[in-house]
């Protein structure tokens, strides 16, 4: 009996190393390069408030505006004007207060079917294309393919990500702010403070079901053990970043959908790159674009795919290239 268990132990064995190394393979050849921006000729331009084409600027350019709020959006027509209106009635008024303050909202509509666009231009037309300009994408791209598209036409010193959902108080910012500042003297200017819903696992868990909870801690045990240390929620769509340490990491940034978070900050981590995690306020809004199951199963591939890629060598992180 005993030699049979050995054998089935030894059996076990060589077959997750067996499938191990089949993964790596498979992860190995179907890696695919740092994306080149790929900008199709009506993604290299915005409509001002007249409906004029103007080129869309560069974040290789000199900065103008102390910050930038980029705004991921596919099919958010809905919800859209609800984070807008919060948004940019705390941005006109902190203006108001500091007439040195200076912003702008890009909205990136993700090729949404809806009106998205139109919706979120009409926010141009009130307030001006100085202070708010949207970027339709020809095809969807994933949320973190969205944000780049919107980071790489940014003009901010520091560049907010924002869901469109709303799901997190705007005035927050002010908390990332702070979070950003304390990490001071910044590395090459260089730092990152995301909002963090950590504070709130409790008071989730209660409500979710128990497969939900288990889903999210499996996640939560695979971003920790394959790719981000230190950092209890990589998810939260708020993150502030300078705009430098944004040009760095979005430049090496290989995932386009709902994991690239992990692989923005794993990134981050490679270059010491000084991370805060801050807790915000956020409250949950109907109309998630997530499938429990199926998301969070893509999200366990891709952050397998990611360990394996950046162990492999298939991907490797140098010093920042300039994006064309």
């Amino acid at each position: 009996m005993a030699p049979l268990r050995l054998q089935l132990a030894v059996l076990c064995v060589a077959l997750a190393a067996a499938a191990l190394i089949l993964i790596s393979m498979v992860a190995f050849i179907t890696a695919t390069n740092v994306p080149l921006l790929h900008q199709h000729e009506e993604e290299k331009f915005f409509l001002n408030a007249k409906g004029q084409k103007e080129t869309l600027p560069s974040i290789w350019d000199s900065p103008t505006k102390q910050l930038s709020v980029v705004v991921p959006s596919y099919n958010e027509e809905k919800r859209l004007p609800v984070m807008m209106d919060e948004a940019l009635g705390y941005l006109e008024k902190r203006q108001k207060q500091d007439p040195s303050f200076t912003y702008e909202v890009i909205v990136v509509d993700d090729g949404s079917k809806d009106q998205t666009s139109k919706v979120a231009f009409k926010y141009c037309q009130k307030y001006g294309s100085d202070k708010v300009r949207v970027i339709t994408l020809v095809k969807n791209r994933g949320k973190g393919g969205a944000i780049r598209m919107g980071v790489f036409s940014s003009r901010g010193k520091k560049i907010l990500m924002a869901d469109a959902d709303g799901a997190t108080k705007f005035p927050d910012v002010e908390k990332l702010e702070k979070g950003l500042n304390d990490l001071q003297p910044w590395p090459d200017q260089m730092a990152i403070a995301c909002g963090s819903r950590a504070h709130l696992e409790k008071e989730s868990i209660a409500q979710r079901s128990y497969f939900r909870t288990l889903l999210m801690y499996g996640f939560h045990f695979l971003v920790w053990f394959l790719c981000v240390k230190g950092i209890r929620d990589t998810q939260c769509g708020f993150k502030l970043l300078t705009r430098e340490a944004a040009s760095r990491t979005f430049s090496s940034l290989h995932i386009e959908r709902w994991a690239f978070d992990v692989e923005l900050l794993y990134i981050a981590q490679f270059f010491k790159i000084p991370i805060a995690e801050i807790a915000v306020n956020w409250t949950e809004i109907e109309g998630s674009k997530l499938v429990p199951f199926w998301s969070w199963l893509q999200m366990g591939k891709d952050l397998l795919f990611i360990r394996l890629r950046y162990l492999t060598g298939a991907w490797r992180l140098e010093q920042t290239r300039k994006v064309n």
